[in-house]
């Protein structure tokens, strides 16, 4: 059965990239663009090793690729920030990105006073929810909306139709936040009413109490949970609950994963599926960069369903493999969205070992991150696919045989496997028993 997509149809694969070595990775496993910013301006201050410096670099690399940076100037500013904001705009007009990622409407408007050649995408952040949202902010020059999380497939479609000439950018995977500054859904999710649409009811800042009256002990494994009813002191909510020894997670949400309805976000309008994830580890990104390649780019080469199903289904696998809160469809398909109120983690049925850096001769240049032993069959992934390799021979930085590897520091490591790797490959073993996380949620 044919799937009704326009044939080398252009969508975009948009990742994350918290560092130079993220961002060359993300390109290497797919990525047509990746989004970063320094940490003052881009809502992430942890984990974010980008310095004007390093843009410089990362814009050169990318166009020598063909591929394509974006920046990004996403805080909502106070009087304090313009002044450090219009001296980066400044640094920014030197060098050639590709477009700013930016949601507070003062920042907009010094982007055009700077940058006025340079594409504007509307950050998530300023919550674009409807067609005349949209309308509204292509007539001040943005040149693509990203939507709103809270956004159904149904009204991607309808947005798509009502205004033409705007490109729809969509999160399609990576960690939900429950709220966003005063963008909070917790009066939605707990009483009905959005707090969006002028209607809180402050949930915030209810009193609570535990009903001890209706708890249980509940023994899995070895571990006691106890469930239990909390209801706010007005008797307005209640709310179900379970605790262990670390406590309880009110506001712990699933993980998004849409990698099944990326044909349907195409037909709906969306021309670039973005990737969360800016403070994870090369292997995520390269993991799931890959997995997102191989079904966007089955879907608009091909027109069996079938073998788009069998890809699906293949990438689905790798995506469980990677340690995730359990993983929902979010808002896309109009229902509520999942939430994990045990905290527990899921997958890691594999264990991320390290990365290749270089070739020399018939070994391989290694950066380890988890503990490896001579004679391990291991996992090789590359951007095409997947190959079990073993290690023969493990050598420390002085190039002296050693029996095993350690992460947790900056030394080398030279590896003689059955089969020389390329560089940028990643290797990974398989968890058995208490090692392994419990498994996968849908």
């Amino acid at each position: 059965m044919k799937n009704n997509i326009k044939k080398n149809k252009s969508i975009e694969l948009l990742a994350p990239a918290g560092s130079l070595e993220k961002m060359k990775y993300a390109f290497a496993y797919g990525a047509d663009a990746v989004y970063f910013g320094v940490p003052d301006f881009s809502l992430r201050v942890r984990i974010n090793k980008f310095s004007e410096q390093d843009i410089l670099e990362a814009v050169d690399y990318a166009h020598k690729l063909g591929k394509k940076i974006y920046v990004t100037l996403n805080i909502y500013a106070h009087n304090s920030h313009l002044e450090k904001i219009e001296k980066h705009l400044k640094f920014l007009k030197k060098i050639k990105i590709d477009g700013i990622i930016a949601s507070d409407p003062g920042i907009i408007n010094l982007i055009k006073k700077y940058l006025p050649k340079v594409d504007i995408h509307l950050s998530t952040q300023a919550n674009a929810t409807n067609f005349e949202a949209v309308k509204f902010w292509k007539s001040l020059g943005v040149k693509r909306i990203i939507l709103a999380r809270e956004v159904t497939l149904k009204e991607i479609e309808e947005i798509a139709k009502k205004v033409k000439g705007i490109e729809l950018e969509y999160f399609v995977h990576g960690a939900m936040c429950m709220s966003y500054s005063g963008r909070c859904i917790l009066s939605k999710w707990m009483n009905g009413k959005s707090a969006n649409l002028g209607d809180c009811t402050q949930p915030c800042r209810w009193g609570f109490s535990t009903n001890y009256e209706l708890s249980t002990n509940v023994r899995i494994g070895k571990e006691e949970i106890k469930k239990m009813t909390i209801i706010d002191n007005q008797k307005r909510y209640e709310m179900n609950v379970e605790e262990d020894r670390q406590g309880t997670y009110f506001f712990n949400s699933y993980d998004l994963n849409l990698i099944s309805h990326l044909e349907e976000l195409i037909k709906a309008g969306i021309s670039s599926m973005k990737i969360e994830g800016r403070a994870k580890s090369v292997y995520y990104v390269a993991v799931v960069t890959r997995a997102y390649r191989k079904v966007i780019d089955a879907i608009v080469e091909t027109n069996c369903n079938a073998s788009v199903r069998k890809i699906i289904l293949e990438q689905k696998k790798e995506l469980d493999n990677l340690v995730h809160r359990g993983y929902s469809t979010g808002f896309l398909l109009g229902q509520e969205p999942a939430h994990n109120f045990s905290g527990k983690l899921f997958g890691g049925e594999v264990e991320f070992v390290g990365e290749t850096r270089g070739v020399e001769g018939k070994l391989n240049i290694m950066k380890i991150h988890n503990a490896v032993l001579k004679n391990d069959k291991i996992e090789a992934i590359t951007p095409e696919k997947n190959i079990s390799v073993k290690i023969k021979k493990i050598f420390n930085d002085q190039k002296k045989e050693i029996s095993e590897a350690h992460g947790g520091h900056k030394k080398l490591y030279y590896f003689e496997f059955d089969k020389v790797l390329p560089e940028g490959s990643l290797i990974r073993r398989k968890l058995l028993g208490q090692d392994a996380k419990q498994g996968s949620a849908e």
